[in-house]
């Protein structure tokens, strides 16, 4: 009886009514940021830093991150599936991912940015393409690592039973594989949002040597307001970008954090599901049910016959010959041709740097690795105690998450000119001021993934560490730190690569129409950029590229190695 009258009860008018009205928002910003996307190309877009135009620039950065977003979704599922049932491409896909994310934003920014403008020279296409490229490459590699991972962490006999059942692939991605790494996807995917507003305001407002790219959105908004001193726009621009995260935060990625609780593999039978009010309301919504069924209509029409994967194709072309190897050759081919093309352009681009040029960036670079190596440690430092606090205190997380997650996805470099006045202000340059900008960018990865292996802890090991009255550090070195270094780890490789990119905004700051400049290999890039410089751009995030992915394999995988082997069990 109760339970008939909680799915028979509707929602208040109000809900349906607010429904309809968002659908018709989004239709109508589809539109205007459709419209946007097809204004003819100007070398300079005017930015207006009244309040009246917040709105509408908060609509098109919103945009520019969810269109990454997907795009950024679609390529982690696709090529971590492949990946993991191709053998064969698992041997170039997983170290060319390495190499890819240790690439810092301005490495792929120059080659994109002429190429989509000249494919779109008479419309806004390219270059807006061009800056949802640019947040793509700071989304997306960590979510592709993390579905690797979870279809590596499939239990067997869930396969055995898909199997048994005679699952297509597409029942298979659905109900088995993609339900085990919601939980890990979701939390990827929320930290890749908070990367790719990390970089905004470069990647709406840039020069290219003595051309000058840029679209309209907050990014740019705060690019001129920061470029002109004007400090009443520089507020609204951050009260906007705050309004932006936090509503984003409440409406998307909260009610999701909850729905994805309900994949735990450690669920007990009959457990209650979790729900939010949001949740509970648009379940009951007349509005929302019609659109839900239209669009399931629609879905199901369009779908076609379950088929094998392409990566099941992929994986069999070397067996069964056929179409599915012509396939795997002309994409190989493909890939081989592009990279040994971009392997010759770079060896012309690299004979052009001089040898006194190799010496700056050397040196740059030594500078660079100091800071990151410190803000790294800072970073530790307060986030691994207020860490495992928060994660070991359930009510707590849920008070302090959203203030954590608003932190995180601040795009810092908006208010760098206020730290670097700070700092001035004390005597200080940014020379060691850069440490502060870094950690902005970094210390969140260490925190979240504490947090989460503090969380995880289970409640037994949390009594016989009170039963055997361990206190102090004797708590901390016997069980503590074991406890959560695997999730300390993930957090040290991803802080370091954050901090890598962070040094190329963090190193090199614009306030009205001063520079501030530190030495170092994020300085050298930056400055490269500005001057057109593609030489020595292209030899400095080679160098950058090649610390990141050596230090990966030298100290961070052995670090994870340990972790797994010898702390995995405790968690």
């Amino acid at each position: 009886m109760n339970s008939s009258s909680a799915h028979t009860k509707s929602a208040p008018l109000w809900v349906d009514a607010a429904v309809i009205v968002a659908a018709v928002a989004i239709v109508f910003a589809v539109v205007e940021v459709a419209l946007e996307w097809r204004q003819p190309l100007h070398n300079a877009v005017e930015i207006d830093l009244s309040p009246w135009a917040l709105p509408q620039y908060a609509l098109f950065s919103l945009a520019r991150g969810w269109i990454a977003y997907a795009f950024s979704l679609l390529f982690a599922l696709v090529v971590a599936s492949w990946a993991f049932y191709d053998v064969r491409a698992r041997r170039f896909v997983l170290p060319a991912l390495d190499v890819l994310q240790s690439i810092p934003v301005l490495g792929f920014l120059p080659g994109l940015v002429l190429a989509l403008v000249a494919i779109f020279p008479h419309s806004n296409t390219g270059l807006e393409l061009a800056c949802v490229l640019m947040i793509f490459t700071g989304q997306v590699w960590n979510m592709v690592f993390s579905y690797y991972d979870a279809l590596r962490s499939v239990p067997a006999d869930y396969r055995a039973l898909g199997e048994l059942y005679g699952f297509k692939w597409w029942h298979r991605f659905g109900k088995i594989e993609l339900p085990t790494g919601a939980q890990g996807l979701l939390y990827n995917s929320m930290v890749s949002m908070a990367g790719g507003w990390f970089f905004l305001s470069i990647t709406e407002a840039f020069k290219l040597g003595d051309q000058d790219f840029r679209v309209p959105g907050i990014g740019s908004y705060m690019s001129i307001a920061i470029e002109r001193g004007d400090v009443r726009a520089q507020i609204l621009g951050v009260v906007a970008m705050a309004v932006v995260i936090v509503v984003i935060d409440r409406l998307v990625w909260w009610p999701l954090v909850v729905w994805s609780r309900r994949f735990k593999l450690d669920d007990f039978a009959g457990a209650g599901v979790e729900t939010t009010a949001m949740q509970r309301w648009l379940g009951r919504s007349r509005a929302a049910q019609a659109i839900m069924q239209g669009c399931g209509r629609w879905f199901r029409r369009v779908l076609p016959d379950p088929q094998p994967p392409v990566s099941g194709v992929l994986a069999e072309a070397g067996s069964q010959g056929g179409l599915g190897r012509t396939i795997y050759r002309l994409l190989l081919g493909a890939m081989l041709a592009l990279l040994a093309w971009g392997a010759i352009r770079l060896v012309i681009l690299l004979g052009r740097v001089s040898w006194s040029d190799w010496g700056d960036i050397f040196q740059s670079a030594g500078l660079s690795f100091l800071r990151v190596v410190a803000a790294v440690a800072l970073g530790t430092a307060w986030t691994v105690p207020v860490g495992v606090w928060i994660g070991m205190q359930p009510k707590l997380a849920s008070r302090v998450q959203p203030f954590v997650q608003f932190a995180a996805s601040f795009p810092a470099p908006m208010i760098y000119p206020w730290i670097l006045a700070l700092v001035m202000l004390v005597g200080g340059t940014l020379q060691w001021g850069a440490v502060p900008l870094i950690m902005l960018g970094t210390q969140w990865y260490i925190l979240f993934n504490v947090a989460a292996a503090a969380a995880a802890i289970p409640n037994d090991l949390v009594s016989c560490a009170d039963l055997l009255r361990l206190r102090g550090w004797s708590r901390w070195r016997r069980f503590l730190l074991p406890a959560i270094f695997p999730g300390l780890v993930t957090g040290w490789v991803t802080a370091a690569g954050g901090a890598w990119n962070a040094t190329i905004v963090s190193e090199y700051v614009h306030t009205g129409d001063k520079i501030y400049m530190a030495s170092g290999l994020g300085a050298l890039i930056s400055r490269a950029t500005d001057d057109g410089n593609f030489p020595k751009l292209a030899a400095a995030v080679l160098v950058m590229a090649a610390i990141v992915v050596g230090i990966n394999r030298t100290v961070w995988k052995r670090l994870q190695n340990y972790a797994n082997e010898r702390c995995r069990f405790i968690t």
